[in-house]
Formats: structure tokens, sequence, C-alpha cells
């Protein structure tokens, strides 16, 4: 019974840890995720087409006084701003151009407790400059706040929002799958799914997905007013094979790098044994099907947008092998460091990059990043289906 009542505990502790180290590594330092997320601004430039002609639409209808703009897993550095930035521009422009009085705005940002919201606030007088030099300085007023908390949590009163914006940040899971947990399935020396997933460990990681995009866009509909627009890109799978290479291919190096530190003896195979990333690229069809099935939302677009191997902020940067190698440790260690160091320790985390680094200089394959950009718009209450 004690060892049932221990094993219960650390359930527990795993979940409450997770949901506060998902975020990215804060500051400005040589490894942060501010210094070393260009594929990130890549896709954010991808975006933007889709992301200006919801704007646009939603400006044919009567806006309020202030608009309320939330961007969810907003995280730090050059990328916060980058499409709230455009969403008001393009309001405040286009209401220029129909001769009607530009609003106001709200703008929240949003991500875990974890995130660097220091950092995101130092940047704001500069933010708000620049937004004055582009627009004119009668552009606003412009008030900016911070959500702390999971978006798959409530996170506003009802009917708040008019516009919703999220990007790369769905793909990340409210928690590990509670069959791996509670230790009902098991994932020796993977921290991800690979090719030797089991049918189970596979099921297991599509349903909490599943779960958890159902949730969100359930609390997004509360939040968001009818007619309002929400616009979002994640991770995703072009195929239906839940482990082709392009997603999985890097968690394996990864993998293979810890594999190697325990062989080692630098660390306990307990500790890889139960280390799981809150992780899953869902196939872009299933993410289709799950927003009909939810019902709140129509689909006003919906984008493949795919990054070469090697990209950087332009999408289309080739580098060597070796200069690959070491931009691409940087960039996942900006995004891993802070629910690896969590379970492995700090101390570990230099080795380890320095070990997955050579070994993606050592392989040979390459992916594409695939993500999925969806623009949607919140259905009327008398217009909303639920598929059963």
């Amino acid at each position: 019974m004690k060892e049932e009542k221990e094993e219960i505990k650390e359930s527990m502790v795993m979940v409450g840890v997770q949901q506060h180290v998902i975020c990215m590594k804060g500051g400005v330092g040589e490894e942060s995720y501010a210094l070393n997320s260009k594929s990130q601004t890549a896709l954010l430039s991808k975006s933007m087409t889709l992301l200006e002609q919801a704007v646009l639409d939603l400006c044919c209808s009567t806006l309020p006084e202030s608009v309320a703009i939330a961007d969810l897993g907003c995280s730090s550095g050059p990328n916060t701003f980058f499409a709230v930035s455009k969403i008001m521009t393009v309001i405040y422009k286009r209401c220029r151009e129909l001769g009607r009085s530009p609003p106001g705005f709200w703008v929240f940002l949003n991500d875990l407790p974890g995130n660097d919201f220091n950092s995101v606030f130092k940047s704001l007088p500069a933010f708000h400059e620049k937004m004055r030099e582009e627009n004119g300085e009668e552009f606003g007023p412009c008030y900016v706040s911070a959500v702390p908390g999971s978006f798959y949590h409530k996170l506003f009163p009802s009917s708040r929002l008019q516009f919703v914006h999220s990007s790369c940040s769905l793909h990340w899971l409210s928690q590990v799958p509670p069959e791996l947990i509670d230790k009902k399935i098991t994932n020796k020396g993977k921290i991800y799914l690979s090719k030797t997933s089991s049918p189970a460990l596979i099921n297991a990681y599509a349903s909490q997905f599943q779960r958890d995009f159902s949730l969100f866009l359930k609390l997004r509909a509360e939040e968001i007013v009818p007619g309002g627009r929400m616009v979002f890109s994640l991770k995703a799978r072009r195929i239906a094979d839940p482990v082709p290479d392009e997603s999985c291919l890097l968690w394996d190096l990864l993998a293979q790098a810890l594999q190697e530190l325990v062989s080692e003896g630098k660390i306990a195979e307990e500790k890889l044994d139960s280390y799981n990333a809150p992780y899953y690229e869902a196939y872009t069809e299933d993410i289709r099907r799950e927003i009909e099935k939810e019902g709140s939302f129509s689909m006003d677009g919906v984008e493949i947008m795919v990054l070469p191997w090697d990209s950087g902020s332009d999408g289309v940067i080739n580098y060597d092998r070796t200069t690959t190698a070491h931009k691409l440790s940087k960039s996942i260690r900006a995004v891993q460091e802070p629910m690896l160091a969590t379970h492995f320790g700090p101390d570990i985390m230099d080795p380890l990059f320095l070990r997955f680094m050579q070994i993606i200089a050592a392989d040979s394959r390459e992916v594409e990043h695939v993500a999925l950009l969806v623009s949607l718009t919140r259905k009327a209450e008398d217009n909303i289906y639920i598929h059963k």
C-alpha cells in the first residue's frame, strides 16, 4: 500500500511539473529561445497572408470601441509581438480606409507561469514605439497584460475576445498520456513515439491529443464572441502513418544521446525510462475532423506549411551538415532544456546537447518541418451543430 501511494504521489508530481516547465528557455543568452527561434519566425512569416485575411474579414463586422486580442503560447523573444502587431496594424489601417474611428486594443499574452514574462515586459516600450512609428502617433490606446496559465483551462470571461492567435503551441499536450504516468505502458529507452512504438502507446498519445484539442476548442468557443476569429498553427504530419521520420527523427536522435549517457553511467537508466515528452504531432485530416466534430467554428482556411531541414529565418537557408547540427542542437535545446533539466538535472545539459549535436552531424538523414495553419470563425449560437 505504501509503494502504491508513493507511485500515485510521483504521478501527481510529474503532471504538476509538466504543467509548469513546458516553456522555452528564457533570457537573451546564447542558448535562449529568443536567439534560437528562427524556424518559428519562418512559420510565423508564412502564416501572415491567412492571418491578414482573417483580420480583414473581422473588420467587415462592427467592431467594439476596444478590440480584445489574445496570443496563446506567446513565449518570449522577438516572436512574442509578431502576430499581435500585425493584427492591430491591419485593423487600424482598415478602419482608417473605411472612414471609421479605429478602436483601441486590449492585448492578452498567455503562456504557462514559467514563461519569461519579465523579458516580455521589458520589451514593451520598444514595442509601443514601433507601433506608433508604423501607424502614426494617433494609434491606440493599446493595453498589454499577461495571462499566466494553461490554455487547456478557461482563461477569459465568456464572449470576451474578438481575435485569438496561437503559433507553434498546440502540439504540446497538457500532460504525458496517463497510461505512461501510471506505468500501464512503457516506452523503454525512448522519449516519444518511434518506429518501434507499440499500438497501445501510439493510441495513448493520439487519445491525449484528441482530449486536449477538443477541450481547447470548447474553451475558446466560450471566450470568443460570435463572429470572432481564431488563427493557429501547430506541428503536424501530412500522412496517416503515426511515426514518420519527419515527426520522430529528432526525438529519436535526442533519445540516442540520452541512451549513450546512460551507457556511460552519467544518467540512471530508470531516469530515461521514466521521461516521456508531452508532445504530439497529429495527422492534418484528424485535426480538421476534430474541428468539425466540436462544431463551434467554421473553417475559413487551412494551409500546410513546410520548412526545409536546415531552414533559417527566411525558410530557405541551406547549411553544411556540421553547421546544421550546431544550429539544430541550439534550437532544440532552447525549447527542450527546461523540461529535460527538471527531470535529469541541469548539470547534464551541456554533455547531452554536445552529444546530440555530434549525432546529428554524423547522421545523413534529413526531414522537413511540417506545420498546419488553420483560420476559424466562431459560429453564432443558432448555427452550431455538434457531430455525435
